[in-house]
């Protein structure tokens, strides 16, 4: 029997960052609902967790490591890609998406962002579509399909803008997988590339929402400043450091199918937390989004199968 190598313990810890990344991300539910309490639309709640997310990495970096904002300017357009293609484009699309069509609806569109990364990285990366990638993408999307419970029924909640908007969300949230690629491959660290994203995030954000609006309800409510700290921190901070470490020894392509395992962590959130009820067709989504993330857990770092 071989002996795990350090490279392998390296690989199960990108997988499980990912992993840990996206469970991190299925919390959003739980901060969306609070800061609706205090009347701020969804932009808002966007804005809030951008901006405060760029003020606490940009603060950390300067206290621990200050040579990590040195970036080249000929990179910027990376995080520029990160910043605004991804985080600004895929939540806008994403929340007009809801407005069009049902929640169902939207996080399936959304999550058609695993293929839309295969195909980039193959034309952009050379990351071949194998026959694991390709089962497991299929148990992926169908997993998400059933856990979020769109079902037949859901066509008729369709609309060719809702349609559209949803593939451009998930057309954003792909993004984040290739241009985050770009700026590992130029040599930034995890730390770098998040903190310039949500520097470009936070600018392109200010553009959408009313920051005074904003400004008001945070000096009017002083514990909505605690509450979206902890926002940016549970869902924005630690989530994309860890995934941005995975994608340092995990292809984009598996990364994305691996990181499908967040509606299964928002599905037992609503279980949990809300009191929402799980289905036979959610139990099974989760089951079979699982097993995806298992059959390409076990291969990660490898180029051939």
């Amino acid at each position: 029997m071989r002996t795990p190598s350090r490279g392998d313990r390296a690989n199960v810890l990108a997988v499980a960052s990912i992993v840990a990344a996206a469970l991190l991300w299925a919390t959003m539910g739980i901060f969306v609902r609070k800061l609706a309490l205090y009347a701020l639309d969804t932009m808002a709640v966007v804005a809030v967790r951008t901006t405060i997310t760029a003020v606490l990495l940009v603060g950390l970096i300067l206290v621990r490591r200050p040579a990590a904002l040195r970036v080249r300017p000929r990179d910027l357009w990376c995080f520029a890609g990160t910043g605004i293609a991804s985080i600004v484009f895929f939540n806008y699309c994403y929340f007009l998406t809801i407005t069009l069509t049902s929640l169902s609806v939207a996080a399936v569109l959304l999550y058609t962002a695993p293929a839309i990364v295969m195909v980039l990285s193959l034309v952009l990366f050379g990351e071949r579509p194998t026959k694991r990638k390709l089962i497991a993408l299929g148990l992926a999307f169908a997993g998400c399909v059933l856990a979020t419970g769109a079902s037949t029924g859901t066509v008729a909640q369709l609309s060719p803008r809702g349609v559209l908007t949803g593939l451009g969300a998930g057309l954003g949230y792909a993004l984040y997988s290739i241009f985050g690629r770009y700026a590992i491959n130029r040599g930034y660290s995890p730390l770098t590339i998040t903190a310039y994203t949500f520097i470009f995030a936070s600018l392109g954000v200010a553009a959408l929402a009313d920051l005074g609006a904003v400004a008001r309800a945070v000096v009017s409510a002083p514990p909505l400043l605690a509450w979206s700290i902890a926002m940016a921190i549970c869902t924005t901070v630690a989530p994309y450091l860890l995934y941005t470490g995975g994608l340092q020894r995990v292809e984009s392509s598996r990364a994305a199918i691996i990181a499908s395992v967040e509606p299964v962590g928002a599905t037992m959130i609503g279980a949990v937390v809300f009191g929402e009820r799980l289905s036979a067709q959610g139990l099974a989504g989760v089951a079979m989004v699982i097993a995806s993330v298992a059959m390409l857990g076990r291969e990660v770092g490898q180029r051939k199968e």
